[in-house]
């Protein structure tokens, strides 16, 4: 692949602003930081490293990433109070691709007040199969609430639960009160404030919330808040293992 389709590839601009940035010196490419001007140089693009106006890139056919999103950050390419998750993000990753459905897209969304895991992708098979309820991805929540817990509670919970849009029962794939204030929950569906919804009915209320895993994913405290990286290959396919009991479709 020629160089300028490279980057333009993987989110440094207009093929035009791509070929601008070869021909000024300002792209290198290898271990060595060889320095190419010519944006027609032909290249092998799997595994290739380069360096953009000084900073070290990798090439990604497709784009796989975990976030760390703190509280007070919108999942919306175009927030309507908060800012949106994707600033915390590099220009490139914004505008992989080129096009109006340019970058990365959020794989679900959080609340704005909720943090914790949140993966992003331009591969859209991907983002179906970790957001379809057919394909049953568990995702663990840790709900701080106002009430201290009982069992009867977590009971009801894992029994299922009635929510004011839908007469048939949602309930957790696993619960359980981790200390009087503290609940983990653990959901393979993404319904509208699911978790805060569900602690509501059964008389409580959520004071903050977090999502510490998904999948075969979990946040370490490696990766704080705002903070984001390129997931492994090991990672992503992981993810993709079909889960027993989840439909093929």
């Amino acid at each position: 692949m020629q160089l300028q389709d490279i980057l333009f590839s993987q989110g440094f601009g207009t093929r035009r602003i791509c070929c601008g940035l070869v021909q000024q010196g300002l792209v290198s490419v290898g271990e060595d930081k060889v320095v190419c001007t010519d944006p027609t140089m032909a290249f092998e693009e799997a595994g290739l490293a380069f360096h953009v106006q000084g900073e070290r890139w990798h090439y990604h056919a497709l784009a796989y990433l975990i976030l760390h999103k703190p509280a007070g950050f919108e999942c919306s390419q175009k927030p309507s109070t908060y800012p949106s998750v994707y600033t915390l993000l590099p220009g490139p990753l914004r505008q992989r691709g080129g096009g109006a459905a340019a970058g990365v897209q959020a794989v679900g969304r959080l609340d704005q007040d909720t943090t914790g895991l949140l993966l992003l992708s331009d591969d859209g098979k991907f983002i179906h199969r970790m957001t379809s309820p057919r394909h049953h991805v568990p995702k663990v929540y840790e709900a701080q609430v106002k009430h201290p817990l009982d069992q009867r509670q977590v009971s009801r919970l894992l029994e299922g639960v009635v929510l004011d849009d839908d007469p048939k029962p949602v309930r957790a794939e696993a619960c359980e009160a981790v200390s009087d204030l503290h609940l983990r929950m653990t959901l393979t569906e993404g319904k509208y404030h699911q978790v805060k919804r569900m602690v509501a009915a059964v008389g409580n209320r959520v004071e903050s919330l977090h999502r510490s895993a998904m999948g075969s994913l979990v946040l370490t405290p490696q990766l704080g808040p705002g903070q984001w990286r390129w997931l492994t290959t090991d990672e992503v396919r992981a993810l993709t293992q079909k889960v027993p009991g989840a439909s093929s479709a």
